[in-house]
């Protein structure tokens, strides 16, 4: 039996698994969430910790399900970077989050999963999170020429150019965006529930 399965506890596993990993990365912090073992560490750290939870015979996170990103505009360290892990062998799954400052560069994990070549284009390109020794870091999802990174929660929601044809110069052509109506609040209150029923009159004034 291996020494993170701790006889079926979920509990004993994820404390064995946080043990291990501490010892090579004493700055790695973790929890059990929602059934899933959750893993917080240091951005420097991410490509080894990765390679340890890949080749680990114990362990085997050998596939990378999902990798994206999270904005707390109000924190020190920005966003947040989560790797999902998915180990087959174990059936048995890890969550591993990087706090990042903004406009500080994560280490790219294409080297240890070639799947997070596409990934790490995506938090690039929505949330302006650069990832060093990335082979292809451009935009995967807006436009050429887009300006800004849309799921930041200061990007506006109006998005700072709108796309028309212009049929005069036969082309697409970008104008910076112009509301015709200013935003509006809007009284959903129906219509047709007509207006309360008036009070009853007084006899004595009849």
């Amino acid at each position: 039996m291996s020494e993170f399965s701790e006889g079926g506890d979920p509990g004993g596993a994820h404390a064995a698994l946080l043990s291990a990993l501490q010892r090579d990365f004493p700055a790695a912090q973790g929890q059990s969430r929602f059934g899933d073992d959750e893993l917080q560490v240091a951005a420097p750290d991410i490509a080894q910790v990765l390679t340890y939870l890949r080749d680990e015979p114990g362990l085997r996170f050998a596939q990378l399900v999902d990798l994206c990103a999270v904005d707390y505009p109000e924190r020190p360290s920005r966003f947040e970077v989560v790797y999902h892990l998915l180990s087959v062998a174990h059936n048995r799954r890890v969550r591993v989050k990087v706090a990042v400052p903004e406009d500080t560069p994560v280490p790219s994990v294409v080297e240890v999963f070639p799947a997070a070549g596409w990934y790490e284009r995506e938090v690039w390109d929505l949330f302006g999170i650069a990832f060093e020794g990335h082979p292809d870091l451009r935009r995967i999802l807006t436009d050429y020429g887009f300006q800004g990174h849309p799921l930041r929660r200061d990007f506006p929601l109006s998005g700072k150019v709108e796309v028309r044809y212009d049929d005069g110069l036969k082309r697409v052509v970008y104008e910076p965006v112009h509301l015709p109506q200013a935003f509006r609040e809007f009284d959903f209150e129906s219509p047709w529930e007509g207006a309360p029923p008036a009070a009853p009159e007084d006899p004595e004034h009849e």
